[in-house]
């Protein structure tokens, strides 16, 4: 516990056993390496839930920080992953639902009910759902970072203050002190944004206005003949009047709902 809580950048001494939390961990500078939803099963046992990440890298960077302490990060091998647009039979807002061997997360939002599915021999049966599942976590602003956008942005250029994803209240941790100071000196100047574009965009490409590029893709996700994307624009841009790569780009509103 006390190692998970040092390492990442919420309070996870602070999370009660049996509930989850949103969690990201940071580059010494204050850059975002993954997001991702960590459990608290019981007082010294925690699950991360890596929705980008290679769980075995990710597992093996963070094994050289353990150093001599009595603990075990390990990547289970008969564990999977799937969900459904559905509500959940136990779990509740950030309350864990456990069934033998499974871990039931609500990710529910103002766009609907979904529940994660994570544990032993769990496999996804509807080969459309990633995708669909990927477009509402864009919609409610999750970042999905690919292999090009980590350690690219900071949480506050990320918005991760809306899935209340990490602390500035807590003690040290990597980029901690970067991150609070964006924080308390309100030097944020750049955040994230959703649009919808018909033509092909990719991320790490930029986002123009008339002939100056202002922001930059992070993430993108194929809704049908439709792209949602996720976007860093400048604070305090409306959004409107810009396009990416050959298409124009449709502001959407962020959802709300996915706070934990």
């Amino acid at each position: 516990m006390a190692f998970a809580h040092a390492q990442f950048a919420n309070d996870v001494a602070g999370l009660a056993p049996g509930h989850w939390q949103w969690n990201a961990w940071l580059t010494p500078k204050g850059r975002v390496i993954a997001v991702f939803a960590l459990a608290r099963l019981s007082g010294d046992r925690l699950w991360l839930v890596l929705p980008d990440h290679p769980a075995d890298v990710f597992a093996d960077a963070l094994r050289r920080f353990v150093f001599r302490r009595k603990l075990k990060i390990e990547v289970p091998a008969d564990t999977g992953i799937a969900g459904t647009f559905a509500t959940p039979a136990s779990a509740q807002g950030a309350a864990v639902g456990e069934r033998p061997d499974v871990l039931e997360l609500d990710f529910s939002g103002d766009g609907g009910a979904r529940t994660l599915y994570a544990g032993r021999l769990v496999t996804a049966d509807d080969p459309s759902l990633p995708a669909a599942w990927r477009v509402a976590d864009l919609c409610h602003g999750l970042p999905r970072l690919p292999e090009s956008q980590r350690e690219q942005w900071t949480p506050q250029q990320l918005a991760l203050d809306r899935l209340s994803a990490y602390s500035v209240k807590k003690g040290c941790y990597p980029g901690q002190e970067i991150v609070a100071r964006t924080h308390f000196l309100g030097k944020a100047k750049r955040t994230l944004r959703c649009f919808r574009t018909g033509g092909p965009v990719i991320a790490g490409m930029p986002v123009r206005e008339s002939d100056r590029d202002i922001g930059e893709v992070v993430c993108t996700a194929q809704d049908g003949e439709r792209t949602v994307l996720l976007a860093v624009l400048p604070l305090e841009h409306a959004g409107g009047g810009l396009a990416a790569g050959d298409g124009v780009l449709e502001p959407c509103p962020l959802l709300d709902g996915l706070r934990r």
